[in-house]
C-alpha cells in the first residue's frame, strides 16, 4: 500500500497555495473545480502530495490539533531565519530529541502544524 496524499480543508485556497509554495517549497501539480463552490489543489513532489480543498459552502474546521506534516530541510538555522523573515512565528522548537535530528514547528494558514526537520 502506498500513501498518496494528506487532505486539508481550507477557507482561503489562494493563501494556502501560497504558503505551501513559498514557505514549504512545494510545486502546484494540479488545480481544478470539483463542483459548485468547490475547488481542489494538489501540491508536492515525489509520491506524497498535500491536497487542499476549498468548499465555499462549508466553513473549514480551523485549527487542527494532534496532526503535523513534516518536511526535510538541509539547514534548520537557515529555515528558522527564512520563517522569521517571512513574518511567521515559530510555534515550538527548535527541539533535538537525539543527536541525529533537530526540528521546529510553524502553523499553516489553516492551523495545521508544519514541522521542518534537519537530519544530521
Amino acid at each position: 500500500m502506498k500513501f498518496c496524499w494528506c487532505t486539508i480543508s481550507v477557507n482561503n485556497l489562494e493563501q494556502s497555495i501560497r504558503f505551501y509554495q513559498q514557505i514549504v517549497g512545494l510545486s502546484l501539480n494540479r488545480r481544478f473545480v470539483a463542483g459548485p463552490g468547490v475547488e481542489i489543489a494538489f501540491l508536492g513532489t515525489g509520491g506524497t502530495e498535500v491536497e487542499l480543498i476549498c468548499d465555499a459552502n462549508q466553513q473549514a474546521p480551523g485549527h487542527v490539533e494532534g496532526i503535523s506534516l513534516g518536511f526535510s530541510v538541509s539547514s534548520l538555522d537557515k529555515q528558522i531565519q527564512f520563517i522569521k523573515e517571512k513574518g511567521l512565528e515559530v510555534e515550538s522548537g527548535p527541539l533535538q530529541p537525539n543527536p541525529h535530528v533537530r526540528f521546529f514547528f510553524v502553523k499553516d494558514p489553516n492551523g495545521v502544524s508544519i514541522q521542518f526537520v534537519e537530519h544530521m
